[in-house]
């Protein structure tokens, strides 16, 4: 989880679902247009693979959704302090 949250990318994704909620994949390459879409995927597959996020479908588009409770019960006050 520490390794995924390390890079700054995947960090500011992270911030951006803690503070907004759930977004598509568009409304996080929005957050980066010069970021390849290659890119942005394995970024998310890194975050999701960790278990920092969930991904929806939802038709055509994917929402991406931060485990915040799981993580929470899991590594209590870990994901605050990192957000900070």
């Amino acid at each position: 989880m520490l390794f995924a949250l390390s890079d700054p990318v995947r960090l500011e994704i992270v911030r951006g679902l803690a503070a907004r909620g759930p977004l598509t994949v568009s409304q996080c390459q929005a957050a980066d247009p010069s970021l390849p879409k290659s890119t942005l995927s394995h970024h998310l597959k890194t975050l999701r693979e960790a278990g920092l996020v969930q991904n929806d479908p939802a038709g055509r588009r994917r929402t991406i959704t931060l485990r915040k409770h799981e993580l929470d019960r899991r590594f209590p006050g870990l994901l605050a302090a990192v957000l900070r």
